[in-house]
């Protein structure tokens, strides 16, 4: 019997929490449209020269002040601010701007991501890009959900491809294959795959999640780059790992498939 619930249902899992992430997501994500393609807009570069804007400042704050108002005893972790500890057993994970590269270029492909877990394993995810008003969910057996402008919620399925000549494949930013000795990783995917673009951050992760591309590989991140990728990846059918092919947000690395091609994938990147 299917129990799985679509994201309407999901008032009572966790104490309301899953219903607050998708909440508290999307009003992080829709401040940040006050600030997209402002003119005035401007941005400091941080110590690894990734850039940085109020409006990732100001959503990261949104979101701890919305989730400390409602679970107070719960641990928050974000790219912008230091870690908050709590007694309870469950963290928030918040990229409040995923892709300021693109956000500060005028790219409506940025996203907010939030992640939800218990004793350190998933329980949720949300991937919402604020300016195509698109956003995917997920609560770990419960499903992967996707909502476009307001119409109603549809299951999200990955591909069914099983070569990676008929994949699409996608990355955030070449040069980071380079950065950590990859370059040769890079290069054996992309004169395999059918389709190659850089359509990527949280939205090369979507496109994964709903059977839009088939590949994504972050050759370095952060637990807040991929936190709220794994449950989306797994409930759409697919599968998430690091490179050494561990199922973890914490590994450095990561890789996003349709599952069907996930050891193909890691083999041309050299780590199978």
């Amino acid at each position: 019997m299917n129990t799985q619930r679509d994201p309407s249902q999901w008032q009572d899992l966790h104490e309301g929490r899953l219903a607050a992430m998708i909440e508290v997501a999307t009003a992080a994500g829709a401040h940040t449209l006050k600030y997209f393609r402002n003119p005035e807009l401007t941005f400091d570069a941080k110590s690894d020269a990734s850039p940085v804007t109020i409006a990732d400042r100001e959503a990261e704050q949104l979101v701890r002040d919305l989730i400390t108002e409602r679970f107070p005893t719960d641990t928050m972790q974000g790219e912008e601010f230091a870690e908050k500890s709590g007694s309870s057993d469950y963290r928030w994970v918040v990229d409040p701007i995923d892709g300021t590269k693109s956000f500060i270029c005028g790219v409506p492909l940025y996203s907010t991501l939030l992640a939800l877990e218990w004793k350190g394993e998933p329980l949720g995810g949300v991937i919402f890009i604020p300016a195509l008003n698109e956003i995917i969910v997920a609560a770990m057996g419960h499903g992967s959900w996707v909502r476009v402008c307001d119409a109603s919620w549809q299951a999200a399925r990955v591909s069914n491809k099983t070569s990676i000549d008929e994949a699409v494949f996608v990355v955030s930013q070449v040069d980071s294959f380079a950065q950590r000795g990859a370059k040769s990783g890079y290069e054996s995917l992309e004169s395999s795959a059918f389709i190659t673009r850089s359509w990527g951050d949280g939205y090369g992760y979507l496109m994964v999640a709903t059977g839009r591309a088939d590949i994504m590989v972050d050759p370095i991140c952060n637990a807040w780059d991929v936190a709220a990728i794994l449950p989306i990846i797994v409930e759409a059918g697919g599968t998430f790992t690091d490179w050494k092919g561990v199922v973890t947000c914490r590994g450095g690395d990561g890789v996003g498939t349709n599952g069907k091609l996930h050891n193909e994938v890691l083999k041309a990147l050299g780590s199978k």
